[in-house]
């Protein structure tokens, strides 16, 4: 009785420590919006180019960022107002080259000539 007991308590406890994965990364990294771990493991599981064994993993993950999700709301909230140029490094690169005219620049550059292959003897 106590070995099934220590067993159940085990895959709980493994179940709940392997949950929500997505929703973590999302949270990990710039601010992203609401629910963006349950959109990312629906994403996941929509998209045929992704493996076999991802699809399904992703499928049994998404309830579970769901309500992970649901219970970083808050945090969510308190982020929404933050500037995402100060978190992503797209975001600066992009806020940069606007800054720097770096597409008129590039519009205006003299195109790239390569030389000819040279024959081999």
């Amino acid at each position: 009785m106590k070995k099934c007991r220590f067993a159940g308590l085990l895959t709980c406890l493994s179940l709940a420590g392997t949950s929500g994965c997505s929703s973590f990364m999302s949270h990990s990294g710039p601010y992203q919006g609401y629910y963006s771990g349950t959109r990312a493991g629906a994403k996941i599981v929509a998209d045929s180019n992704n493996g076999w064994v991802m699809r399904p993993l992703a499928a049994i993950d998404l309830p579970f960022s769901a309500v992970m999700d649901t219970l970083f709301l808050p945090y969510d909230y308190y982020r929404s107002g933050s500037d995402t140029a100060v978190d992503s490094p797209r975001e600066r690169v992009l806020q940069s080259e606007q800054q720097n005219n770096t597409a008129e620049s590039l519009s205006q550059a003299a195109p790239l000539v390569t030389p000819p292959p040279t024959p081999q003897p």
